[in-house]
């Protein structure tokens, strides 16, 4: 959404490596494709690899301290991220204020698609630090048996940083 800095932005890095797709209006993403947005109560969960796989991926690159809420139409699987610790330089160690490479990263992780997250994670200088920072995360994450479980790790995570 043009609201980064664009020596920073990791949606125009993956852009300009043929890595993603960048679309300037929520119109332009795929239909039915599993966008990833913090404010839906729906987590990602493992369960939403078919979804991916059939509909694609798609990320909102832009402040979330800016954007107006996008209401659910249907025309899109809205899911959030749970509980992950940025590695990005400028929000270093912050839950839940990933860069969009690190958010798309871990939804490819968390369904299981692990060497297009570690492809994204290596086009970063900090890419090994989100591993290390998220990997006991990421492990169960992965390992879960549902939404409710992720949602329960969630709100362990967020007791545990007090949030």
């Amino acid at each position: 959404m043009k609201e980064c800095d664009p020596k920073k932005c990791t949606a125009i890095k993956l852009k300009k490596l043929g890595l993603l797709k960048l679309v300037y209006s929520i119109k332009g993403l795929p239909s039915q494709s599993l966008v990833l947005y913090p404010f839906t109560d729906n987590f990602l969960s493992p369960a939403d690899r078919d979804i991916m796989i059939n509909h694609g991926l798609s990320a909102i690159d832009c402040s979330w301290n800016k954007i107006l809420p996008i209401s659910d139409t249907g025309r899109f699987v809205m899911r959030r991220l749970p509980f992950l610790l940025a590695a990005n330089p400028t929000n270093y160690s912050k839950p839940y204020k990933l860069s969009t490479l690190e958010a798309l990263a871990a939804a490819l992780f968390i369904v299981g698609f692990y060497k297009h997250a570690l492809l994204l994670l290596s086009k970063v200088k900090w890419g090994n630090t989100f591993l290390t920072l998220n990997r006991e995360l990421l492990t169960k994450y992965t390992s879960a048996s549902g939404p409710e479980e992720i949602v329960a790790l969630d709100g362990e995570y967020r007791r545990l940083y007090n949030l």
